[in-house]
């Protein structure tokens, strides 16, 4: 079994997904934003399905629809159902269809987990997460982002704290798990108490990927994983 994470998949369909037919397919371009970001969701499908076997597990840390409802982003969980493996999410600053928990869960396929405020297990192995937010003394910090990250620091505590009793714990967030000069945050407080060795996490795009954390710090090991970052395929993150 292997692990792997991509995160920022921003899909937008209006129509039914047809790998047989792309170009029938209606959806909000990306490209015009970025132009890397051309028929992107095509190019992940494909990578996805050459990389990921149908026991492997992809760890999704957030901004996975553009859709504003949970009834908006029915063509992007048929596009989401197509894909093999495991799938775990959290949710991200652009996930504004993920609401009530229990609604949105019902809403997902049967190959995708939800984690808030809880985890999912794999024998010992524990997925924890939480959105995460912009920390304390970032360029772009303010005095109401405290509120939002206090509240965000608590989820994440949540989640690891559920996964008591499991040898190894991953953690996922949608944003860096530290501000852009990599000073210590209460997130990294919280992996270090509870012996997370792994995080993956998105949300940096372009030139912004400058600011990502190095691979090995505090003796975590981070992986910055948005879509365009790793080139649209899943990354390895380890194997099991």
């Amino acid at each position: 079994m292997n692990i792997y994470s991509i995160s920022d998949l921003h899909l937008s369909f209006t129509t039914s997904p047809d790998p047989d037919n792309w170009n029938a397919i209606e959806y909000k371009p990306m490209s015009d934003l970025d132009e890397r970001w051309t028929d992107h969701a095509q190019e992940i499908y494909n990578n996805w399905l050459q990389t990921v076997d149908k026991n492997d597990i992809v760890l999704v840390p957030g901004d996975i629809s553009w859709s504003m409802r949970l009834d908006q982003m029915q063509c992007d969980v048929q596009y989401l159902a197509m894909l093999t493996g495991h799938i775990v999410a959290v949710q991200g600053n652009h996930d504004y269809w993920w609401q009530s928990i229990s609604r949105t869960r019902e809403a997902m396929p049967p190959n995708i987990q939800l984690i808030q405020n809880d985890h999912v297990r794999f024998g010992e192995l524990a997925i924890c997460g939480s959105r995460g937010w912009l920390c304390p003394n970032g360029s772009f910090f303010k005095e109401e982002d405290q509120k939002i990250y206090n509240r965000e620091l608590i989820r994440m505590e949540n989640s690891l704290k559920s996964a008591a009793g499991a040898k190894e714990i991953i953690a996922m967030m949608h944003y860096m798990p530290t501000n852009e000069k990599h000073e210590y945050s209460g997130f990294v407080e919280l992996f270090l108490k509870y012996g997370v060795k792994a995080v993956v996490y998105g949300h940096l795009h372009a030139r912004a990927c400058r600011y990502s954390l190095p691979e090995s710090l505090w003796g975590i090991n981070f992986y910055l994983v948005s879509a365009d970052y790793l080139g649209f395929k899943p990354q390895l993150i380890c194997s099991r």
